[in-house]
């Protein structure tokens, strides 16, 4: 199961770059023959620093697409619909499980916990039951004015990224993001996660196979009373 997912650039990085990053003066002129040669002045390519740090200070305050998020905060009962032949009129594998959001560090980014059951094939090829586990961060990029999340689980070893808007027309996050789920392999994905009411949540899932978008999974979400 994926969930919300996007690379998350902390503050305290982008306050080191602001102070340490030295910009590359621009070319030098070529002078005449009878001058003596001159350098153009470091202090006139110098950033302002405080204007930096003004700016930096800028990105670290909340706003209401924080405060979306974390609007969605709570325990979620969810149920998974998954058609691994990408045909979503065929019977789909269904698991349940539970969602926990919870937002973190004054409400800049939200974490989410999931932990259900679902049928995998044992040592022996017979399906058993797997207790399924992952974890999600959401946030909202102020720099790159995206909503950004991250994904891992123990099905695997890597970490999907993505990015993603919000229409409050529809109330639809839609993400796009790259996973890479054999070596030398990548594939691109696309989730949309509509939220209708306070009390439900729905997100589907596609994914690119041969230059055609095929819906792979959905997963409806109940808040928990």
């Amino acid at each position: 199961m994926k969930t919300l997912k996007i690379a998350v650039v902390t503050f305290s990085a982008a306050m080191t770059a602001a102070v340490f990053i030295i910009p590359i003066s621009a070319q030098e002129a070529t002078p005449a023959p009878s001058a003596a040669p001159t350098s153009a002045s470091p202090a006139a390519s110098q950033p302002n620093e405080a204007e930096m740090m003004k700016q930096m200070m800028e990105m670290g305050k909340l706003n209401e697409n924080h405060k979306l998020l974390s609007s969605l905060d709570g325990t979620w009962n969810y149920t998974v619909k998954f058609w691994m032949n990408g045909d979503p009129n065929s019977k789909p594998q269904i698991s349940k499980g539970t969602a926990t959001r919870e937002s973190i560090f004054g409400g800049r980014y939200v974490l989410m916990q999931v932990q259900g059951k679902m049928q995998m094939p044992g040592a022996d090829g017979k399906m058993q039951s797997f207790t399924f586990r992952g974890r999600g961060t959401e946030g909202y990029d102020n720099a790159k004015q995206k909503f950004v999340s991250t994904w891992l689980d123990n099905m695997g070893t890597g970490i999907m990224m993505a990015e993603g808007t919000y229409d409050p027309a529809t109330k639809t996050f839609t993400y796009t993001g790259e996973m890479q789920p054999l070596p030398g392999q990548t594939q691109q994905v696309k989730e949309t996660v509509s939220v209708p009411d306070k009390e439900h949540m729905k997100l589907d899932w596609y994914e690119n196979r041969g230059g055609q978008e095929v819906k792979t999974m959905e997963i409806d979400y109940t808040r928990k009373k």
